[in-house]
């Protein structure tokens, strides 16, 4: 950039009235100051423009590589799914449900009694139930602390008798 200085100012101020003169001057100054901002505008629209053209090619290689990401995922989506109706179709044969179904009935069998010990429990909690159908089922309708049981079954001393 040109190194100006004040004292390279002052002197193309001088040689700017001397040529010009002090009555045009003014009107030189200004249609100088009004050029000077034209061009620094001009050139902050041309910087602003390339810095836009550099984002959307940023976002153009970044569009392309999320258009990549997602032709992998449709086409691993698209494997899974042609090996999962292979598989099904498998399974339609006699001779692979002869092979799976001692399993399935065995993790059926596990399942129904989580559910029936679930709603066993469940029921307990929840439920107005009497009290001798939950004694002969095991289960317990109060919890009380070992002190509190030793206090209710000791035999409680008896008052003394009156002489009258």
């Amino acid at each position: 950039m040109i190194d100006l200085g004040i004292s390279k100012l002052a002197l193309i101020g001088v040689v700017a009235l001397i040529v010009i003169g002090p009555e045009k001057l003014p009107k030189v100054a200004r249609m100088a100051g009004t050029l000077l901002g034209r061009a620094q505008r001009y050139i902050n629209d041309v910087k602003a423009e390339v810095s836009k053209e550099i984002e959307l090619e940023e976002l153009r290689k970044m569009q392309q590589h999320v258009e990549q990401a997602a032709q992998q995922v449709e086409q691993t989506v698209q494997q899974s799914w042609t090996e999962a109706e292979t598989g099904l179709r498998n399974l339609e044969e006699p001779e692979a449900l002869a092979q799976i179904a001692p399993a399935a009935t065995l993790s059926h069998a596990r399942q129904d009694a989580k559910i029936k010990d679930f709603r066993r429990k469940r029921l307990a909690k929840t439920s107005a139930l009497p009290a001798w159908y939950k004694h002969r089922h095991g289960q317990r309708s109060h919890i009380s602390s070992g002190a509190a049981r030793m206090a209710r079954h000791r035999a409680q001393p008896r008052p003394p008798a009156s002489f009258f």
